[in-house]
């Protein structure tokens, strides 16, 4: 993990790790079959960056918030983890409890089987997708250019012919948006919230003795 932050996960080659650790590189096949399998491993790695809750929580949706900020905070520290590939045969402990953790919560919360589904969905895509659009963002742009670049779009873009491109751009070099929700938890608060109104089990209340 630590030589994949450093030089991207192309760099981590069975030769690479080897020489990192001051071993043979045939040495490490004694612990993987293959670097396919190293790299599932890596990536599972990541999935127990995931702050779940040890209890069961009592509320749901502050629960799901605060795992799904973790989570998205756990793949922008790696953002090389778009880059594997998804192995269904190969998942991890640590995929499977973020998972079991999730629909687990989902369905204690009053969600149907059939609405935790797509509810995982969603909520899998909004962190998962949020994360791959800023790290592409990051990789795209060096640190500090934003305004440069926001200028240039202005200079080349007429305003008259499009002038909310212009509007959005210029919410970019005023920072019209400080101070507000970052995007994400913008998203991921809309998103529970819409949840919330398509549950359709929810928990029998108690009566009062």
């Amino acid at each position: 993990m630590d030589l994949a932050d450093r030089e991207g996960i192309d760099a981590l080659s069975m030769r690479n790790l080897a020489r990192e650790l001051g071993v043979e590189a045939m040495s490490l096949y004694h612990y993987v079959q293959s670097k396919e399998d190293l790299l599932a491993a890596l990536g599972d790695v990541v999935m127990r960056e995931i702050d779940l809750p040890q209890a069961r929580p009592v509320e749901w949706k502050s629960a799901i918030r605060r795992v799904a900020v973790s989570y998205h905070a756990a793949l922008r520290r790696h953002a090389w983890f778009h880059s594997l590939k998804p192995v269904p045969s190969r998942v991890g402990p640590g995929t499977l409890a973020y998972m079991e953790w999730t629909l687990g919560t989902l369905r204690r919360g009053g969600f149907s089987a059939r609405m935790t589904h797509h509810a995982y969905h969603i909520l899998d895509s909004h962190v998962v997708g949020s994360s791959q659009w800023e790290a592409g963002i990051v990789a795209a742009l060096p640190k500090g250019k934003l305004a440069d670049l926001a200028k240039t779009v202005l200079e080349r873009i007429p305003i008259g012919q499009f002038p909310y491109m212009h509007e959005h751009t210029q919410q970019h070099l005023g920072g019209a948006t400080k101070g507000d929700k970052h995007p994400f938890e913008l998203g991921l608060d809309l998103i529970l919230d819409g949840l919330d109104r398509l549950r359709d089990e929810r928990p029998k209340r108690r009566r009062s003795p």
